[in-house]
């Protein structure tokens, strides 16, 4: 194609109905970027779709993710697998002796366990959820704490797999240089207003400040009646901390249940240090605290090496799916610049686009794409061609219209009935997933609501 046109619309579009109807934005983005061949070239279609994904696959930035995404996923397996993980929450719950110290120290657990969130609202969940029974607190309350710190925490981390996927697409899209993709992260985090919101309000609502509304009043009420609650009344568990280690032995079955405090810390400290001291660059972060952390279990005698090398490698593997929308995300970007997509984009909306309303408008659209794939890493990866030019386009601000994008990601992340965060939240918290689902959804709603007044404000 030589000059922009509507005919470039079709590649997106056809992939958010896909997502939409088969919820699989990998196999959606991939067709996308065929249909998109097939409109340029039809007899070359597949030969350039070889090429495209070669070229993509060779690119250094798609080699940094892979690394550092699986890596942080043999950190998590470990970490879990030592008891590290076990051994915190089960220290950490000695404080919680009623219904909001227990909620308090579920947030609190959420906010610590920032690396990720699929470890964070399974390992929240789990570890918390019978301590919540024995005080008669609804397993949908429960859910909806361990879900609002789970994308939202993360998010808000620059050490997380969010800010890794993320800052590797600034990179890609020459939002950010190689090697400042954390640096231009991290000046958005202030502007990731949904996120901060969704965390803010999560104690008031425990505390009562924000009252229980809607289906959450109604299953609170129930909770109280010992209706859907499993309570054991045993005469053995004498305390709530007695019934909070008992839950973590039977729910942390793969763990070591002897594991110490210090492998969970350790690791998360090192993390932390060795990525600031490398001028916040992740991989050497993670590779500095992997060569420490290995021989630091091994002289422990923790598990064979043989089997801390099987974790590492399970680990990695469940990073598969986010290493697999990055590259099929690439691929479609790459398709998408040759349909001149942003261009056309560009030209069709700055008449109409002010610096100011940009931010808002990106938002709501964007949160409403995200709740409707359950494709927050997706959505985004599809959406930051053409916001971020169309931003630089109309002089808006980048850091604020990035954490736009980041506060829609995160809101449909949590809102959306079947999102991978939403259902792990409930899976770790044994609630039903509609109905968790449902009684979050107002709290998320207000959340979003308040996001985009506060981007019409600050803009």
């Amino acid at each position: 194609m030589t000059e922009p046109s509507a005919i470039s619309l079709i590649p997106p579009v056809v992939v958010l109905i896909l997502a939409i109807i088969l919820r699989r934005p990998i196999l959606a983005l991939v067709i996308g970027a065929v249909v998109g061949l097939l409109m340029l070239e039809p007899a070359e279609a597949l030969k350039n779709f070889s090429e495209i994904s070669l070229k993509v696959m060779a690119d250094e930035t798609i080699g940094w993710l892979i690394l550092v995404c699986g890596t942080f996923g043999a950190l998590i397996a470990l970490l879990v697998r030592t008891g590290g993980a076990f051994a915190f929450g089960k220290n950490a719950l000695k404080v919680a002796k009623g219904p909001k110290s227990s909620l308090m120290m579920t947030f609190v657990l959420g906010v610590a366990i920032f690396i990720d969130d699929y470890l964070n609202a399974l390992t929240v969940g789990e570890t918390m959820k019978r301590v919540t029974d024995k005080f008669r607190i609804s397993r949908e309350m429960l859910a909806y704490v361990v879900d609002s710190t789970a994308a939202p925490i993360c998010v808000l981390v620059p050490l997380s797999t969010w800010a890794v996927f993320f800052g590797g697409l600034l990179v890609d899209n020459g939002i950010a240089e190689t090697g400042q993709a954390i640096s231009v992260y991290m000046s958005a985090i202030p502007y990731m207003l949904y996120a901060w919101v969704a965390v803010i309000m999560v104690p008031l609502v425990i505390l009562g400040i924000i009252p229980l509304i809607g289906p959450m009043k109604k299953a609170e009420l129930k909770a109280r009646q010992g209706i859907g609650i499993p309570v054991d009344e045993s005469a053995d568990i004498q305390t709530s901390n007695d019934y909070a280690v008992k839950a973590m032995e039977d729910e942390f079955k793969t763990a070591d249940h002897q594991g110490k405090l210090h492998n969970f810390l350790v690791p998360i400290i090192m993390l932390v240090g060795f990525t600031v001291y490398f001028d916040i660059d992740v991989w050497l972060g993670l590779l500095a605290t992997m060569v420490i952390t290995i021989p630091y279990y091994a002289v422990q005698k923790l598990m064979p090496f043989a089997e801390m090398m099987e974790q590492m490698i399970d680990g990695f593997k469940s990073m598969l799916p986010a290493i697999g929308t990055v590259i099929a995300a690439f691929i479609f970007k790459d398709v998408c610049d040759q349909l001149l997509l942003p261009q056309f984009v560009i030209e069709s909306l700055s008449p109409y686009m002010t610096a100011q309303l940009l931010p808002a408008v990106v938002f709501i659209a964007m949160a409403i794409l995200a709740f409707a794939t359950g494709s927050s890493w997706g959505i985004f990866a599809v959406s930051i061609p053409i916001v971020m030019p169309l931003a630089q386009a109309v002089n808006a601000d980048i850091p604020l219209v990035i954490g736009a994008l980041l506060s829609a990601s995160s809101f449909g992340s949590q809102a959306c009935f079947y999102s991978d965060s939403t259902v792990l939240a409930a899976q770790g918290a044994g609630c039903n997933l509609v109905s968790h689902a449902v009684t979050q959804l107002p709290y998320t709603l207000i959340a979003a609501a308040i996001t985009f007044v506060g981007f019409i404000v600050i803009a």
